[in-house]
């Protein structure tokens, strides 16, 4: 039932208590959010270290030390004043924000809702002070303690003044889990400062501090295949730089559990920069699968708006047209590079490396192979003198970017000079190695110096045809085409001026679209690969996308996926038979090729089976 004002209410101010427990269930929902504000508190003060001490999930009890600059005698009753803060004193200073906190709204939240103490020594003060609140906006005069050089904050019994907001406290031990994720989250976020978690008096993580680009932080926290399975790099231009580690397409996960965005050191949940990521690694990702990444976006603080939501997650950008296409750009290079990377198992975030399981002899191999018996395709047996031979013989697979025929017989130009006789050195071997035969006429077997090697072969075929046509695209442009009966689309006043501030975009995308009147388009040309498409639709959908992101991908993945179906369709297709010379040609293909570890649906194109896995599975040397 909807409640209304009574009647003779008058309008007045609020306690200040009541204010500030208003504020508390904006910013305080559980203990670790509560953790949060602190720890960015001691970020901002220059700390290299910090000790988190919690009981009962930090339900009964938290404590927080740092080492950083600490707070003056005189301005510690100030800190638990709303809106009171060192971080900003004017209207130039909130539109370049370069810290974590800024509003002045965190301790006093925080103290309103428990019972607090503050212990801190100035760095150049002889001694330290402590002043405490009760929860009631009673805050104790400064008074002496001993405490070295930084801050101590302690809260005890969250909530106990508010006990309708306590019964929405869940277990201890998912009230943990949370106050865990926080801090390690804040540890991904600066590896020079050293972190310290201890619940009920046990340590449960301790990460001693590290340099920036070091891996050792980021498996302590995310687990030690991670930069196992990921690329680090550093990509900068004149005002932007991102860098960190992003994980390889076949290092994937049934949820985006794994995925650290930091933007001047903040861990933020931004839409444009999701899209920008989701983009990167477009078309090598399993439908349902989601990335692992950790990355850092450094960039002028005035070109960002962090002061639009009280958890500070979300930030407007003002020019994330910019911002979009050096994230998506930078990743697409990683990820294009990586993809194609012959070097590496393809694994799974969630299950580990993918290596097959060894076979136990006393199990059930012996009644594997009476019941499936592995059989061959009847293929030549290849000796050093034909591999001389090969090096100079390969054929094309496909003999054009947009026909997958008949497999063309003309050869392929020598790619080195032939080799000595004998046996080839591991130097001579390239990455995919030599073919040796074809399995079930799916898969190839093929040798390097790793050891063996087995290619999907439609699957490489798909993804080698695809950016061949991609590649095509980009070198023609678009391609128009004009409509016989051109489309009418009414469209909203938001849409229009969308359109009007973009129209460029339309163009560049191989759309001409014009204004007909106030509030409709119409479209006159399409890109000609997209012809039999939606068109109206399709342009609802790109305004749609302007409205709510200021960009929009939807042509070019709408193009990409007519692209996917062409090189699926036109791929060579499983149970053909395909000689030697043709099976290199398409392993030399897949070295030469971005994004081949996996094709144009995100499955896994190859894997690597090492002489040692060989050696382990049958017992050799044991």
């Amino acid at each position: 039932m909807t409640q209304v004002s009574k009647p003779n209410s008058r309008i007045h101010a609020l306690d200040p208590r009541l204010i500030n427990q208003i504020a508390a269930g904006e910013i305080i929902e559980r203990p670790a959010s509560m953790l949060k504000e602190l720890i960015e508190n001691a970020l901002d003060a220059g700390a290299t270290s910090i000790d988190i001490e919690v009981e009962n999930a930090g339900v009964k009890r938290l404590k927080i030390s740092d080492n950083g600059h600490g707070i003056l005698k005189q301005d510690l009753a100030m800190a638990l004043s709303r809106h009171a803060t060192s971080k900003i004193e004017n209207l130039t200073d909130l539109e370049q924000i370069a810290t974590l906190g800024f509003r002045g709204e965190a301790l006093p939240s925080i103290a309103s809702v428990t019972r607090m103490t503050i212990q801190s020594r100035e760095q150049n003060a002889e001694q330290a002070w402590m002043v405490s609140s009760d929860g009631n906006n009673l805050t104790t005069d400064p008074s002496p303690v001993a405490h070295p050089v930084g801050t101590t904050i302690e809260t005890r019994d969250l909530f106990y003044n508010t006990p309708a907001r306590r019964k929405f406290l869940r277990t201890d031990n998912t009230e943990f889990k949370h106050l865990d994720s926080v801090v390690r989250r804040m540890a991904l976020s600066r590896f020079d400062v050293a972190f310290k978690l201890s619940h009920n008096g046990r340590v449960v993580l301790h990460l001693p501090s590290v340099p920036a680009d070091d891996a050792r932080r980021l498996k302590m926290v995310c687990g030690d295949n991670v930069p196992e399975n990921s690329v680090y790099f550093d990509e900068q231009r004149e005002d932007m730089r991102l860098s960190g580690w992003a994980g390889l397409p076949s290092f994937s996960r049934s949820q985006g559990d794994m995925q650290y965005f930091f933007l001047n050191g903040r861990l933020i949940r931004d839409k444009t920069i999701l899209h920008a990521v989701r983009l990167g690694y477009q078309d090598v990702l399993f439908h349902g699968r989601h990335p692992v990444y950790v990355l850092y976006l450094e960039m002028d603080p005035a070109g960002v708006d962090v002061n639009v939501h009280p958890t500070k997650h979300e930030v407007r950008f003002r020019d994330s047209r910019s911002v979009h296409g050096f994230v998506f750009r930078s990743l697409q290079r990683v990820v294009g590079a990586s993809a194609g990377d012959v070097g590496s198992l393809q694994v799974d975030a969630d299950q580990g490396a993918a290596a097959p399981s060894p076979i136990n002899p006393n199990s059930g191999a012996s009644q594997l192979t009476q019941q499936n018996p592995i059989r061959y395709q009847e293929t030549e047996r290849v000796t050093p003198a034909q591999v001389r031979e090969q090096i100079g013989a390969y054929k094309a697979i496909a003999d054009s970017a947009f026909r997958a025929g008949p497999v063309s017989s003309t050869p392929m130009m020598a790619e080195r000079s032939e080799l000595s006789e004998g046996e080839p050195s591991s130097d001579d071997i390239p990455p995919m190695g030599y073919a040796l035969a074809q399995l079930k006429g799916v898969y190839i077997l093929a040798e390097n110096a790793q050891g063996l090697v087995m290619v999907d072969m439609h699957a490489a075929h798909e993804r080698i045809t695809y950016e061949r046509l991609k590649t095509a695209m980009d070198e023609r442009i678009v391609q128009q085409q004009p409509l016989l009966v051109p489309v009418t689309i009414q469209v909203s006043e938001t849409e229009i001026m969308a359109w009007q501030q973009q129209s460029n975009l339309f163009e560049q995308l191989g759309l001409e679209v014009e204004q007909l009147d106030e509030q409709v388009l119409i479209v006159r040309s399409v890109p000609d690969i997209l012809a039999n498409s939606d068109v109206s639709q399709l342009v609802r959908d790109v305004l749609s996308d302007l409205v709510a992101n200021e960009h929009s991908s939807r042509i070019e993945e709408t193009i990409h996926e007519v692209l996917s179906s062409m090189a699926c369709h036109g791929s060579v297709r499983a149970n053909r038979m395909l000689s030697i010379a043709e099976m290199n040609a398409l392993l030399r293909d897949m070295e030469a090729t971005e994004r081949s570890g996996q094709c144009n649906h995100g499955r896994p194109t190859w894997v690597q089976m090492s002489l040692a896995q060989l050696d382990g599975w049958f017992k050799r040397g044991q």
